[in-house]
């Protein structure tokens, strides 16, 4: 029997990423991939929690993963109300605001959800959030816009971003609040933030409309043309936030999202991929220097991370653009699961506290 004390979970559109931990040691890690025709029968993502939550719980207990040690339960934040850095206990709040997210739906959003049914089934078991894609460490000046009806908000991926970044900062031995860092998140969705000692002053909010387009994402369109498509009277509301959250970006020019198949598409002569994946990667670094001019040409290291830094391609791209800026690494992945861990093991050891979701 394997026992643990620490859970992640972590939901994508298909499957379900779970990770056991007793400490520091990892004891059983799975991507629990769930049938099409059952996810297809939930109207909405909130309505999948119980059903993930049984699938984990049975998962675990058929390869002899004992519950009886565990403390914590983490997930990834989900589109909340904007929150400073850090872990949060779940409350009555943060469960409605997952359930009906005042920023947009996302499968994101049921992270905190199942990790609060989990527990709730284990006397003395904690459910935990931390660092939410709502973090806003946003100076006033990157929050205005053109017309008073509109700001800027600060929705990305601070989970991985954060983590990166002082990964990065301690193999240097230094600190990260000493440090001017340029992130840039390169996935099924792409944020690029400017990360100035240790707070993200700036962001490309990439979840609905703004940056580099990425696998799913549209990034910044032509507003004139998005309204005028708007009014066409041939798309429903839900069909254009598709357009812009779920239905945009690398798979709406290629028809997939898979990385590896698109760099064979490349490697083979394949004309339009190859123009699409260097269009990409042109925005990325255009927005990476974007971010430089706001930390003053002052940047200790510019790190580029996600599924797609995985693609050779795109980060010769990328580098042979922004590399005279300052240097720049590249940490591929999604490195949700360890960044979790590592901040309920911070937990565990009372290093950090928890915060609370109140307003």
């Amino acid at each position: 029997m394997n026992y643990f004390n620490i859970l992640v979970v972590n939901p994508k559109d298909k499957f379900t990423q779970i990770a056991a931990y007793e400490n520091q040691k990892l004891v059983y890690l799975v991507n629990l991939k769930h049938p099409a025709d059952i996810l297809g029968k939930f109207k909405r993502n909130a309505e999948q929690v119980k059903y993930r939550a049984d699938a984990v719980i049975e998962e675990l207990n058929n390869n002899g993963i004992v519950f009886s040690q565990l403390k914590y339960v983490i997930a990834r934040g989900g589109l909340l109300r904007p929150v400073s850095s850090g872990l949060y206990s779940m409350n009555e709040m943060m469960i409605e605001d997952l359930t009906n997210s005042p920023v947009g739906e996302d499968i994101v959003n049921i992270g905190g959800l199942i990790a609060d049914d989990i527990s709730s089934r284990f006397p003395g078991v904690t459910a935990v959030i931390s660092d939410p894609a709502t973090v806003d460490e946003l100076e006033d000046v990157a929050r205005l816009t053109g017309h008073p009806n509109f700001s800027r908000r600060s929705v990305f991926h601070a989970l991985s971003q954060k983590a990166v970044a002082i990964t990065h900062a301690k193999s240097y031995s230094r600190n990260y609040e000493d440090m001017n860092l340029i992130v840039a998140h390169l996935g099924n969705g792409t944020s690029i933030g400017a990360h100035q000692k240790g707070r993200v002053i700036d962001i490309t909010q990439g979840f609905d409309g703004d940056g580099p387009f990425s696998m799913i994402r549209s990034g910044s369109l032509p507003i004139g043309d998005v309204i005028r498509m708007c009014y066409s009277g041939k798309f429903e509301f839900e069909e254009m936030m598709c357009l812009v959250t779920h239905c945009g970006g690398i798979y709406s020019h290629l028809g997939t999202t898979n990385i590896n198949e698109i760099d064979k598409r490349i490697e083979e002569g394949d004309k339009k991929a190859t123009l699409v994946m260097e269009a990409m990667a042109y925005q990325v670094a255009k927005y990476i220097g974007a971010m430089y001019a706001i930390l003053n040409c002052e940047v200790d290291a510019i790190l580029l991370t996600g599924e797609i830094a995985h693609s050779n391609f795109v980060v010769k791209q990328v580098v042979g653009r922004v590399q005279k800026m300052a240097p720049t690494l590249v940490y591929p992945g999604d490195n949700n699961i360890s960044a979790l861990a590592s901040n309920a093991l911070r937990l565990l050891k009372g290093e950090i506290t928890l915060k609370e979701y109140k307003f």
